[in-house]
């Protein structure tokens, strides 16, 4: 805060910066102070040293803990009291009190801080399309639900046809294999019959040759015994056919 100069201003403004330091340094004292109270009542009742030689030990102790913190936190608060003033608290360069007939309005400070429409124009613009998005963002929310509720039905409707079409093919499956079965069967009862059939023939074929051969060989014989006149004879009888 510069001299005269800043204090003239501050006195404008019905603004005391030092003041105003103080009275925030106070309540940080108190602060403290309320904070230590506590924590020696606290610590008193759980240590249960109330009315006993080991009270007076508790309430040193605190007071040097206290010691310690305070000491640190005045320090900190010192830089803070001169950063305040020299900073926060500093009269700007060019700055000027206005005048008895001059508006506050057209100093050299407030002609920066002019309210800009264009802006503010900006900012409604800005505002109503947020608006706009957020209306659009609860309506996509809504089909979103939407959608997942109708991919949940569909998902189970799905489910229940593939445990109805596993059923299907499980049946499916027991009545093709009972069909092969049945057709073993059958097949082996055919094949049964077929080889009864030909083993039937084939004895047959074999009665028939041994009934056949015996009969040549009778020929045969009866040719052998036979005499010469009565094969010639056999043989004229032949050539007249």
């Amino acid at each position: 805060m510069e001299g005269s100069k800043g204090e003239e201003v501050f006195d404008s403004l019905n603004l005391n910066p030092q003041l105003f330091i103080n009275e925030a340094l106070n309540i940080v004292d108190d602060l403290v102070d309320d904070a230590f109270d506590f924590y020696q009542t606290q610590a008193s009742a759980s240590l249960k040293t109330e009315g006993s030689d080991r009270s007076q030990d508790l309430i040193l102790g605190i007071s040097r803990v206290r010691t310690f913190v305070q000491s640190g936190l005045d320090k900190r608060l010192a830089m803070w009291e001169k950063y305040c003033l020299n900073h926060c608290f500093s009269v700007p360069e060019g700055f000027s009190l206005p005048s008895n007939d001059e508006s506050p309005v057209v100093t050299s400070v407030s002609r920066d801080c002019l309210y800009d429409v264009d802006l503010d124009t900006e900012l409604d613009f800005l505002r109503k399309n947020l608006s706009e998005v957020r209306k659009e963002n609860i309506v996509l929310n809504q089909e979103l639900q939407a959608l997942e509720r109708q991919t949940a039905s569909s998902n189970s409707q799905v489910n229940r046809f593939n445990e109805a079409l596993q059923l299907y093919e499980q049946n499916s499956v027991n009545e093709m294999f009972q069909e092969m079965m049945g057709t073993a069967s059958e097949l082996r009862a055919k094949i049964g019959k077929l080889k009864k059939r030909r083993m039937e023939e084939s004895k047959l074929t074999k009665v028939e040759k041994i009934h056949t051969n015996r009969d040549i060989s009778h020929h045969h014989k009866g040719f052998s015994n036979a005499k010469l006149d009565d094969i010639q004879e056999f043989l004229a009888d032949l050539k007249t056919l």
